[in-house]
């Protein structure tokens, strides 16, 4: 009997053992200070009014990193290939040259309008992948398509917008496909939205029919005037409420179903109401915020606020370091965003200098192609994105994930204001821009000074410096070369490699102590 007596109170205390050793490891997990206490925190929620959205952060830390974006206008809009993608607007001109190659080419306007091209939107040869990889290898961290633009024509499956790719045209949910290729690649995803700009507000006044705030010019002999309930909707000649809800659900559309990082907004957005945008705004961030996704949006000239989204420059950008984070969306072409024929193109090497001088003042690029309307992305556009990929798979440690330096640049190109649609500047081998990572700094020159050449930085003088920085070494991202080197008052002196490390810019790695 004392043996199983034994054997009961040895049972009970392993027991009691086992009971103590849990408790324990509760209570020190409960305990721990490097338990997250915030697992079942409730997730910020924004009202739609400015001030509590101003708590967002408008550029979160991924779009500070990216810098580099690619984009595509695409759509009915690529159908016609004639003039510029203005063409919509100005084949209802009367007397205008896209009129009369309309009228030459279609026949009367009161016979073949805006909506008559939807059919021959085929993207018979569109490839969601296919982009998906190029743009990866263009080096580029965000990506994606126009959406919607002033025309009015949805590149979705909408179940507001009668006028969308699943229903009409290609039959093809083009966002949906994109969506998945590029986030697949580990790529953020952008939709832009142009369609403010839709809205027609000068019906009954003859004398505004053709201010630029309407895409669509009313005119009683086009079908920009129709009063088909199906295509009114897609010339804007419907009731403002009846527009701005459209507007508003179109977008919420895109959010739910696509999961953009990145909404761009073109110009003549203050055509929509405050309330409509702010609604947006919220239910924009809340439902990315509950998908553990910081998102960002655009505007253009003071249409939305700075503390809520980042402003973007058309074909511009800024002329110095500024403290708010910025954007600049330019297009490989000259001229049209959407393919026309005989499109002419920016070099690789012009867009490089561009996002060099952008990323040294705090902003980021986002660069247009232009595909045809059968989906395919001409061979000299590829061309022009597969070279600058090229290039940042080199220098793209003085591009990615960098910050700007206390002076932006120098040389003799200047840059007089900071603005949008600037004049073209064509820098020099003497045009230098600086941005900085960890302990090292980048001088990204513009051009090829020759080999085995001295050069002076003179952003680096007692000048131009509070406290000239302990220089440890410099090299040349791409090539194996030592740089001897001398800090002087005057600047920074140092000597080109004897071999030209690329016909393009190139770059400076100066470490710092």
């Amino acid at each position: 009997m004392n043996s199983i007596y034994k054997t009961q109170e040895n049972n009970f205390k392993a027991l009691s053992s086992k009971i103590c050793f849990l408790i324990l490891i509760s209570l020190f997990l409960n305990c721990n200070p490097n338990k997250k206490h915030n697992e079942h925190k409730p997730l910020p929620h924004y009202t739609a009014n400015w001030d509590s959205l101003a708590a967002y952060n408008e550029a979160p830390e991924w779009f500070r990193e990216a810098k580099f974006g690619i984009y595509a206008h695409w759509g009915v809009l690529s159908v016609p290939e004639y003039a510029n993608d203005w063409y919509p607007r100005l084949m209802h001109i009367e007397g205008s040259n896209e009129n009369k190659h309309h009228i030459a080419t279609y026949g009367s306007l009161s016979e073949f309008g805006y909506h008559n091209f939807v059919p021959k939107f085929k993207a018979e040869k569109f490839d969601a992948q296919n982009w998906a990889d190029l743009f990866e290898k263009s080096g580029a961290k965000f990506a994606g398509i126009v959406a919607e633009h002033h025309d009015g024509w949805s590149n979705w499956d909408s179940e507001i917008n009668p006028w969308n790719s699943i229903d009409k045209g290609p039959h093809k949910d083009i966002v949906g496909e994109l969506e998945k290729a590029i986030h697949r690649k580990g790529m953020k995803f952008v939709t832009s939205f142009h369609k403010a700009r839709n809205l027609q507000i000068f019906q009954k006044d003859s004398t505004k029919w053709l201010d630029d705030t309407s895409y669509f010019p009313y005119n009683p002999k086009m079908a920009t005037s129709s009063k088909d309930s199906i295509i009114s909707i897609m010339y804007g000649n419907i009731p403002k409420e009846q527009f701005y809800k459209n507007w508003l659900g179109e977008l919420k559309e895109v959010i739910d179903n696509y999961h953009p990082d990145l909404i761009y907004f073109d110009g003549k957005l203050d055509k929509i109401p405050d309330e409509y945008k702010k609604e947006f705004a919220a239910y924009f961030i809340n439902q990315s915020l509950a998908r553990n996704q910081e998102v960002v949006i655009t505007h253009k000239e003071g249409e939305l606020p700075k503390s809520v989204s980042l402003e973007d420059f058309e074909k511009g950008r800024m002329n110095k370091i500024t403290k708010d984070y910025w954007l600049t969306d330019e297009t490989v072409s000259l001229g049209s965003w959407s393919y026309v024929q005989g499109l002419q193109y920016k070099t690789a090497d012009e867009i490089i200098d561009l996002l060099a001088d952008i990323v040294s003042k705090n902003g980021a690029m986002m660069l247009n192609v232009s595909p045809r309307a059968n989906g395919e992305i001409p061979q000299a556009q590829k061309d022009i994105l597969l070279t600058i990929g090229n290039w940042l798979k080199i220098n793209g440690e003085a591009i990615y994930g960098s910050s700007t330096w206390d002076i932006f640049g120098e040389g003799p190109t200047k840059q007089d204001k900071s603005g949008m649609f600037l004049d073209k500047l064509s820098y020099t081998a003497q045009d230098i821009r600086y941005t900085q990572k960890e302990n090292n700094i980048y001088a990204i020159v513009l051009g090829w000074p020759g080999e085995n050449k001295q050069i002076v930085l003179t952003a680096f003088s007692k000048k131009s410096l509070v406290s000239q920085p302990k220089i440890k070494s410099i090299s040349v991202l791409g090539s194996n070369e030592n740089i001897l080197f001398k800090l002087k008052d005057e600047g920074l002196y140092l000597t080109t490699p004897t071999s030209k490390p690329d016909d393009k810019a190139f770059v400076f790695k100066i470490k710092t102590l």
